[in-house]
């Protein structure tokens, strides 16, 4: 199998910087959003939407083409920078951020071009993905459906059920990844509600599970073209990621899970961001 050159490599880590810069710029001005988990799922979406995923930007509703759905919906703004990027909407949209009647609002509806599902209330992506990737099976599609959780929200009850449904139904068209960052709103996810090994949880719901490091852009990469090769089962990719990644002071602190970036933290990120570039 093989992997991505090194070049397209450094090319999607540049853009997944520019976009932390956007991003911080983008919520600061707007003095809302969630930085955190959209920072710690920035290199699996930005890896899937520049990389990996069959979509068609002059023909977005072509029911022959891979889906994402984000289960995680607070993380919006990544989702959002990428769309804009693939040329959905224009750049200029994405002033009108969590503005009322904005096509970008808090968290994905079906009002932003690209977008596939409403989400919000988390464990419903995975239960919609899953649909998805159901029909698409009917329908005898080769497609994919990539599906983007929180490890908060696996948290949820509803998100084994529909794990339960797609390894009945042998869903390997549903591709989920799991951005485990070990942070939620009110903490550490291992002290909110311990979820014990992940991996083998999955597995023994019959999922197959692929453990890697969530801001490698080759591994991200890798991890997907080998999930396309498993048949029979759903996938899960456990990404080790982290919350806030790339700007020092957010890095694994809950308090960023939804927290206004002042003036003084926004001069510190992009010191920081910037730097890297």
């Amino acid at each position: 199998m093989a992997g991505m050159d090194d070049r397209r490599v450094v090319e999607i880590e540049r853009l997944c910087n520019r976009f932390r810069i956007d991003l911080v710029k983008m919520l600061h001005s707007k003095q809302t959003g969630h930085p955190g988990g959209s920072l710690s799922a920035n290199e699996i979406v930005t890896t899937l939407y520049s990389e990996k995923m069959d979509i068609d930007v002059s023909n977005p509703q072509d029911p022959d083409r891979d889906r994402f759905v984000l289960g995680k919906g607070h993380a919006a703004p990544i989702l959002y920078l990428n769309l804009a990027e693939k040329g959905f909407f224009p750049k200029s949209e994405l002033r009108n951020f969590r503005q009322i009647n904005s096509i970008l609002q808090g968290h994905p509806t079906l009002k932003t071009p690209g977008v596939d599902a409403v989400t919000g209330p988390l464990g419903l992506g995975i239960s919609a993905a899953s649909g998805m990737a159901m029909g698409m099976k009917l329908d005898n599609s080769e497609k994919y459906v990539y599906c983007l959780m929180g490890d908060g929200e696996i948290q949820e009850g509803i998100v084994w059920e529909a794990a339960m449904g797609a390894a009945k139904h042998r869903l390997d068209n549903l591709i989920c990844i799991l951005d485990n960052n070990g942070v939620q709103l009110d903490g550490l996810t291992k002290d909110i509600m311990p979820m014990g090994d992940i991996t083998a949880k999955w597995e023994s719901f019959g999922w197959k599970v692929i453990e890697i490091n969530g801001h490698s852009i080759k591994a991200i990469s890798n991890a997907i073209d080998l999930a396309k090769t498993l048949k029979g089962q759903p996938i899960l990719i456990n990404a080790d990621t982290v919350k806030g990644k790339g700007i020092s002071f957010m890095e694994h602190k809950n308090i960023w899970h939804g927290k206004p970036i002042d003036d003084n933290n926004l001069e510190i990120a992009l010191k920081e961001l910037q730097g890297g570039n």
